[in-house]
């Protein structure tokens, strides 16, 4: 178990905010949360797990223990006779591991090319893009419990998925590390192509049964040309969930608004975009301090250079009280804000 002290968290967000974590701790397999949970000191001590670090806010230095996951291993567990069953460490990089499973031939993932941060956090956002969500492939997962040192598998149920969201953020944050986590890819291969700017990939390229690796080809491009990449530009990707309203109150903002991006779900509901209401609200390309909007994708807040935390949360702040006055609907922060 590797312990470190005072160790600045800027290259582990994506954001590059400045914060410094009082206890480091490498978790490279079940062995160390164990380890951890049975130490005279960090045993009884507040834990804050960090994967990717692509989906936080930094506002401040952090006295908790932090445990980095860096759990490695890709392998195909399974191979049935309707699906393959894939598993990976909880510290591998995503999009890696998304362009591993298409070189194993076990297509499935490529909606959710390039969407940053790690294996382990995929389950705990319910990450999801272009029609996909990880509810959608999800098997189960391995962990740890945190109190006991207990292993643990857990199945969707179990994990309460929902947009954006999980029991990892309610009655199991910062109560289970996970550790591995395995995906049931489905057989026969079905492309998942209902979005715009899929279709008008399909319509620009002349390519109407895309295979797996065009598939993953397109999203990778469509992400480029409108989302910045934290290596170059920090930033945490799409900063505010799209709302999700009744079809009443839907209909109430189209009769103010009949402009308004809109998508209806599955359960009745409709999905508003947020990206647009805040670019509506005239965000888009704006900068606070040192923290700006993103001028391709109003939805992405990004650090101009030199950027804090509070600066961050204050220009979210303005932009929901924005959206707010003119929508009557208060965004809420996909990332987790310390």
């Amino acid at each position: 178990m590797q312990i470190e002290s005072g160790v600045s968290l800027k290259p582990y967000n994506s954001f590059g905010l400045p914060a410094v974590a009082q206890t480091l701790v490498r978790i490279t397999g079940d062995a160390d949360v164990r380890r951890v949970v049975d130490h005279a000191e960090l045993g009884t001590a507040p834990k804050f797990i960090l994967g990717g670090g692509s989906n936080i806010v930094l506002t401040r230095d952090m006295p908790q223990v932090v445990l980095k996951v860096e759990v490695m291993g890709r392998r195909i567990v399974e191979e049935r006779a309707n699906a393959w069953i894939v598993e990976a460490g909880a510290g591998e990089n995503w999009h890696d591991f998304v362009t591993w499973t298409l070189a194993q031939g076990c297509p499935g993932l490529e909606n959710l090319a390039l969407i940053p941060g790690t294996v382990g956090a995929s389950p705990v956002q319910n990450i999801g893009a272009y029609g996909i969500e990880v509810k959608d492939r999800f098997e189960s997962l391995d962990g740890v419990d945190l109190l006991t040192g207990r292993s643990v598998t857990l199945g969707a149920e179990m994990c309460k998925f929902g947009y954006r969201d999980s029991e990892f953020k309610h009655s199991l944050a910062g109560r289970v590390l996970i550790t591995r986590v395995r995906f049931r890819l489905p057989k026969p291969w079905q492309p998942v192509l209902g979005y715009l700017e899929i279709e008008r990939k399909m319509n620009e390229t002349g390519i109407g049964r895309p295979t797996p690796q065009q598939v993953y080809d397109w999203i990778i491009a469509i992400r480029r040309a409108k989302l910045p990449d934290p290596a170059v530009v920090g930033n945490a990707g799409s900063f505010f969930k799209n709302p999700v309203v009744t079809p009443e109150q839907c209909r109430d903002i189209i009769g103010r608004d009949p402009e308004i991006v809109h998508y209806p779900m599955p359960d009745g509901t409709m999905k508003l975009a947020a990206g647009w209401m805040i670019d509506a609200c005239g965000w888009k390309g704006k900068t606070v301090g040192r923290a700006g909007v993103y001028e391709k994708q109003a939805l992405v807040l990004v650090n101009r250079g030199g950027a804090i935390g509070s600066e961050v949360m204050t220009l979210a702040r303005a932009i929901q009280e924005s959206v707010y006055g003119r929508f009557g609907i208060r965004l809420e922060p996909e990332p987790v804000v310390v």
